[in-house]
């Protein structure tokens, strides 16, 4: 299968073609408390995340990397700017509109797995859409299922599986409803660095071959290297990027941002 890269834009100047990018964010600053114990989490943050592409966050701890994800996924609220997820503008959103937009076009996957116990690895993916009553695309739910392996584990509880299977789980119901945008935060910080490969691997390949965009933020070197595309922040701001990373050349960014 021939896979086409999805064009190249800069987080420093968001200017992705109409219709190409997954999510954004313009002119967005975050702060918490006033006066003299103000914390300015995110300072005036302008970046795209092109569809059909595996972005990561990086930064020192308190760069506001987590902050920028949940801003940007809708789990928060900004001080200043906008956030788009498509075309829609979070802000102009009731919050019974926000939490449909979160569950029909947004996934999630956390470190922790979340499941839940008394289900199925199968119930558990397509939870989400039984809640919202949604019956699922029978075919790429299978398709999903199958690339990550799953296929003769549906039947499984979750105390039945790997740790590596459990976030395979994750990942697959984070994928299931063919959301605009995936977002995953430290998704294999429980796995040892084997399953974690064996994740990251299938979260790339969700991306190459289903056309899935996933925004990752992690502190890992490696796990980031898996990425088409990191984009590095400190002290709110969104200082570098760089495409095409391998596990040196973002520990050499990550240690000239003196983390």
């Amino acid at each position: 299968m021939t896979v086409l890269d999805p064009p190249i834009v800069s987080s420093l100047n968001p200017t992705a073609p109409p219709g190409n990018v997954a999510a954004s964010a313009v002119g967005v600053s975050k702060t918490y408390g006033s006066g003299d114990t103000v914390v300015r989490a995110l300072d005036n943050v302008d970046v795209d995340f092109v569809k059909g592409h595996f972005t990561a966050i990086m930064g020192p701890s308190g760069s506001g990397k987590s902050t920028l994800m949940h801003c940007l996924a809708g789990l928060d609220t900004v001080s200043a700017g906008q956030i788009y997820v498509g075309d829609t503008d979070l802000s102009t959103l009731s919050e019974r509109d926000l939490t449909l937009l979160r569950r029909d076009h947004v996934g999630f996957v956390f470190q922790a797995f979340n499941l839940v116990p008394t289900l199925s690895a199968l119930e558990n993916i397509t939870l989400p859409m039984d809640l919202a009553g949604v019956k699922p695309d029978t075919e790429w739910l299978d398709q999903v299922i199958d690339t990550v392996g799953l296929t003769d584990r549906v039947t499984h509880r979750p105390s039945e599986l790997s740790g590596g299977q459990q976030q395979r789980v994750a990942v697959s119901r984070a994928l299931a409803s063919r959301p605009q945008i995936i977002f995953a935060d430290e998704p294999t910080g429980n796995l040892d660095s084997t399953t974690g490969a064996e994740i990251l691997d299938f979260m790339r390949r969700a991306v190459r071959e289903l056309g899935q965009t996933i925004v990752m933020v992690t502190h890992d070197p490696v796990a980031a290297s898996y990425a088409d595309r990191v984009i590095f922040l400190a002290d709110g701001e969104v200082v570098d990027e760089l495409h095409a990373p391998t596990p040196e050349s973002v520990l050499d960014r990550m240690k000239s941002l003196g983390s």
